[in-house]
Order: C-alpha cells, then structure tokens, then sequence
C-alpha cells in the first residue's frame, strides 16, 4: 500500500509524495492549473510544448536531450487536460529510483532541477521565446486539433459538448481554438508564462521509493523567490436540463454518430460520487453493462454504445455509432435502459460484476510508476486525495438502492447527431 503525503510549499504550491516500495523508477510531475479561458487557453497549450523543448541551460532539443541521457535515459514529457472548468498543463519527467544509482547520485533532485528548469529558466531571447520553438510547437498543436477534426468519434463528442455547455467554459476544447493558436508570438507567450508563474495552482506529484526530501527540496526553493497570487479553482456545476436541445450536422462519414448528454445532478465534493460512478458504468461502461448487452447486442442498434461519467462538472455522456436509420430507435434505446435503472431494473450481477470491474480497474492503476502518478493527478481537483485502496472500499460499499438514486437524477440535455449528407 502506498504511502501519501502532502505539503504546501508555497502559496498554490502543493507538494505530494506517494512512496511505493515495488519499482525501480521514479516519476515527477508539474501540474499547472488555470481556469479555462477563450483568451488563455491556446496560449496555455502552445507554452507547454515550447517549455518542453528546451531550456536556458539546454537551449535546443538536442542538448535537452542528451542531459536525459546522461540520467540513465530519463524522459520528459507533457500533456494537457480539462479537468471541470480548469485546464491542467502537465510536464512530467520520470527516470531509475534513486537506491539504484551506480554512484549513489539523485536522479530524483537532478530531475526536479530539469523540472524547475523548464519553469522558470526557459530559453527565451531577450523578452521573447524563440520563434523556432514556438513555430514547430505551433505545427504539431494544429496537427493535433486536425486529427480530431478527422477522428470522427472524438469530433461528435467535442461537438456535443461544445452545444451542451455553449453557456458554460467547459465547452471550450482544451487546447483552445486554432485561431486564437495562430494568434500567439513569441512575445505573447513570454507573458503568458509569468502569468502561469503568477497566478496558476501548482500541484507537484512524485512516486517512488526513495525520499522525496531533496526533490521538495529544490522545488520549494525555486518558488521561494516568487510573489503568487494563485487563482480559485472553482468549477460551474448545472444540477438539472431544461427543455433538451437537439443539434443534427451532416457530414460525408460512413457511420453516424449519436451523442446524449445528461446533467448528472452530482459532482465533487457531493458524497454520492461513487454512487453515480457506480450508476455510469452498469448502464455503459463495461462489457456486460445494459447498453452493451441490450442496445448494442440484443438488438443490433449501434456498432458501439458507451457511457462516461465526468465527477467534477457533473455531466454523463453517453456516446454511440450507428446507421443512420437507426438513429431514433437507438436514441429510444438508450432512454429505456435509463428509465429502467431509475425503476429499479438492476440484478445484483450488474451491480457486483461492475463492482469487480471497476476495482480491476483501480487496481491496474496500481501496476506501474505512471498509473499511480496518473490516478492521483487525476485527482487535484475533487475532495481530496483518495488512495486507490480507498476508493476500492468506497465503491464496494455502495448500495444497489444509491446506484437507484443516482440514475433518477439524470435529466436529458443535449441530443447531438453528425450523420452522412
């Protein structure tokens, strides 16, 4: 079982260290937190790439690259996620534990080093990052929001989400938009991170077996000198739809897509959680869950048909491929399954088969040094963290009769269909 303690170094800079005793490397992560923002959001996407590229003390990829060589092949790497209404930047480095070092050196602070580096001594000329960092940065971002342009799975549910939160930041896509991408400089991004340095919510991850002493170590000195004036992270939660609305776009696809989006009703801190957890993966996300067997087996309604719960905003999507003609009975499919489980309609196989599922699930997160970074970064936005020997209790103790109470407060909000021209 892991151990897990957590220190605020600064103001908005927390420090967690998660001690696991089964491997033999390390992982570090620096976790930005800003609000989602139309005016930020790009410009947040495209500095955590160029940050990524190089640094003050290693000023082109090459020379970043051959100093994670000389760590024992260590890597770094980013990504970025929306997390509610909060966009998360994440630059991560990961490299051998420190008892296995040949000469006793700490891979662990050397890391950290590179980390704070990457921060706040990026290669920058003059007061400007370096337009051909920036440029290339610039490409790849772009070719990432084409690909799910081009994946036509991923598009539908941006699309259905972006029309169901169109009053909301949280239908904001979390690289921004191209345009506002195409509008960032050199300079502009200089800005861009001191604002980050300024304001953003710091939550700093390391796992691994050898103390994380000399890591907090060098964080908490290179935010030492800073003035921060961290921002709240707070999410917009809608507890119940209106009138459902209903958007239809045509597209030369070959399989139409059907995407539903329910209010929840529930959403962190709420203590019904792991209730609506629970709920959203009998009726979706398993393969013996209701949509799987019912709509998708049984009737032969859709290629796939799935659901997702997203605990910090309180939203569940439900998201499916289907003939075009079968749009509307799928669409009746799905709502029968929910009325259903809001009637009572669950067997204790449902209930203890999803339980088993999911604590599988938590326990693969388990296996490796990034799953566990992984579940708790996923975690610095809710009530707390959670061990994932925790949260298997947790789940294992909800009731047939709150997974009931879960599924009545879905409310229908947004039925979004792409099909072909």
């Amino acid at each position: 079982m892991s151990q897990i303690k957590r220190t605020e170094l600064a103001d908005g800079v927390f420090f967690t260290a998660v001690k696991d005793s089964r491997f033999k490397t390390m992982k570090i992560s620096a976790n930005i937190i800003a609000p989602l923002s139309r005016e930020t959001a790009s410009a947040n996407a495209l500095l955590c790439g160029v940050l990524s590229r190089s640094t003050a003390a290693y000023p082109d990829f090459t020379a970043l690259s051959k100093k994670l060589s000389s760590l024992y092949g260590a890597e770094l790497n980013v990504s970025i996620r929306k997390t509610g209404d909060n966009q998360v930047l994440s630059i991560s480095a990961s490299g051998l534990d420190d008892r296995y070092t040949l000469e006793g050196e700490s891979v662990a602070k050397e890391l950290s080093l590179l980390l704070c580096g990457v921060l706040f001594e990026p290669n920058l000329s003059g007061g400007a990052f370096v337009s051909e960092d920036v440029e290339q940065e610039r490409r790849q971002l772009l070719d990432v929001i084409d690909s799910e342009f081009n994946d036509k799975r991923i598009y539908a549910n941006a699309q259905m989400t972006r029309y169901m939160c169109e009053n909301e930041i949280f239908g904001l896509n979390r690289h921004g938009t191209a345009e506002k991408i195409n509008e960032a400089t050199p300079e502009s991004l200089y800005q861009t991170w001191k604002n980050l340095l300024d304001t953003a919510v710091f939550e700093i991850i390391y796992v691994g077996d050898s103390s994380p002493d000399k890591a907090q170590k060098v964080f908490k000195d290179a935010f030492a000198s800073t003035k921060r004036t961290p921002v709240s992270v707070e999410t917009e939660v809608v507890r119940k739809a209106g009138d459902p609305k209903r958007v239809t776009e045509e597209m030369n696809v070959s399989q139409s897509k059907l995407v539903m989006g329910f209010r929840a009703g529930i959403a962190y801190p709420d203590k019904e959680v792991p209730a609506a957890m629970l709920m959203c993966a009998i009726l979706g996300g398993t393969a013996h869950s209701k949509l799987f067997c019912n709509v998708r087996e049984k009737q032969s309604l859709c290629y796939y048909c799935s659901s997702y719960y997203e605990k910090v905003k309180g939203l569940v999507i439900i998201s499916s491929g289907v003939e075009g003609e079968n749009v509307d009975k799928l669409e009746k499919g799905i709502l029968k399954e929910i009325e259903d489980m809001k009637n009572g309609v669950i067997t204790d196989f449902e209930v203890e088969a999803t339980k088993l599922a999911i604590v599988n699930a938590c326990n693969t997160s388990n296996d490796t040094v990034s799953g566990i970074e992984s579940w708790y970064s996923n975690q610095i936005i809710g009530d707390g963290f959670k061990s994932i020997e925790e949260m298997t209790q947790i789940i294992n103790s909800v009731t047939k009769e709150e997974v009931i109470a879960a599924a009545n407060k879905l409310t229908l909000d947004t039925v979004y269909v792409l099909k072909n021209k």
